[in-house]
């Protein structure tokens, strides 16, 4: 089915939601970025993530400049990306405003001292490369040190829900 002449639209920031449903149309992945701080480990529950470049591995994020922990993650020397799993929703919840984030929860340090979750799909271990000023956010690229990953399906944020992948074919 095609795209109705009159959902045409010019994106506006005084109605906002439109755009956010369109934009809301690209399933993304959901994930943890973590770092550590001068109060100790943080992290940041994000679906602003992407590949760069595979020579040299280069992964980027992007954290709201309206976040009060803006300036924290987007300055941040080392940090890890932490691909969450289709059920690790409670995960990601810890993450968010008003979640428990490290509290009694399972992970050590890196080399860098970035704390590292277990458990997770897949995992990139950064150092920040460059940080690009782009509108509302802040463009993170991170030069990956260290990755892994796991098997399993990925946690899918779609539309304003999380769910899963589903195979056709």
């Amino acid at each position: 089915m095609a795209i109705a002449k009159d959902n045409v639209f010019v994106p506006d920031p005084a109605d906002s939601r439109r755009y956010r449903h369109a934009l809301g149309a690209f399933s993304t992945g959901v994930t943890v970025v973590t770092l550590q701080g001068d109060a100790g480990p943080q992290g940041m529950t994000v679906n602003s993530f992407a590949s760069v470049s595979l020579d040299p591995p280069l992964v980027l994020w992007s954290p709201a400049k309206s976040s009060r922990r803006h300036d924290l993650f987007s300055g941040a020397r080392h940090f890890a990306i932490h691909v969450l799993k289709a059920d690790q929703h409670d995960l990601s919840a810890r993450f968010t405003r008003g979640g428990a984030a490290f509290e009694g929860l399972d992970h050590h340090l890196n080399e860098e001292g970035v704390p590292v979750l277990a458990g997770t799909l897949a995992r990139f271990e950064c150092a920040r490369a460059n940080t690009h000023e782009a509108g509302d956010h802040t463009i993170v690229i991170g030069r990956v040190l260290r990755a892994a990953h796991g098997e399993g399906e990925p946690l899918i944020f779609s539309r304003g829900a999380f769910g899963r992948f589903a195979h056709h074919g």
